[in-house]
């Protein structure tokens, strides 16, 4: 993989703290996920206190990213491999009910 920032994402939330990103993907999301900081998702680690979440909807993957400078956001990004690679080796949480 690349860079995240190469690929095509969707900005959902700019701006948000970890406790609030992590908030929302487990109240939103049909699928979460938890990761360790420095778990590397489209080849990049991701940065935060643990533990990190990550929500999954179909092929859609939905997770905070900090950019330097920039503050933190969540992003959205579709892609089938990455969706199945989560799955296979994050902490499945739960689904939403």
């Amino acid at each position: 993989m690349g860079c995240i920032e190469e690929l095509s994402y969707n900005i959902l939330e700019k701006g948000v703290s970890f406790p609030e990103s992590r908030q929302y993907i487990e109240k939103t999301y049909a699928e979460v996920y938890h990761i360790m900081p420095g778990t590397k998702i489209f080849g990049d680690p991701l940065i935060g206190p643990p533990p990190i979440a990550i929500g999954i909807e179909g092929d859609l993957i939905v997770f905070p990213y900090v950019k330097p400078c920039h503050g933190t956001f969540l992003l959205s990004i579709e892609d089938s491999n990455e969706a199945l690679r989560i799955r296979q080796t994050a902490k499945y949480v739960g689904k939403k009910r």
